[in-house]
């Protein structure tokens, strides 16, 4: 397991702990705690997503610098 992985296992298993810490020991509102969590929600999938393509975007690009490269390595053999 990388270390990425672990930061984020960790953070996913914080999150609803300090949930579940601010409706019983501060005395937060359920309600409070849903609503907060649905407004987060959006802009964090958002962030993953646009990470996601993002990487998405550059396998594509590294795959067809490679495809590429060997192309013109293939033409320069054929010369």
């Amino acid at each position: 397991m990388n270390r990425k992985h672990a930061l984020l296992m960790i953070l996913c298993c914080l999150i609803p702990l300090a949930a579940f810490a601010a409706i019983s020991i501060l005395r937060v509102s359920v309600n409070t705690v849903i609503y907060v969590a649905i407004a987060l929600a959006c802009p964090v999938m958002h962030l993953f997503m646009m990470r996601g393509m993002a990487n998405h975007n550059h396998d594509k690009e590294h795959t067809h610098h490679q495809s590429q490269t060997s192309q013109a390595i293939d033409s320069q053999r054929h010369a």
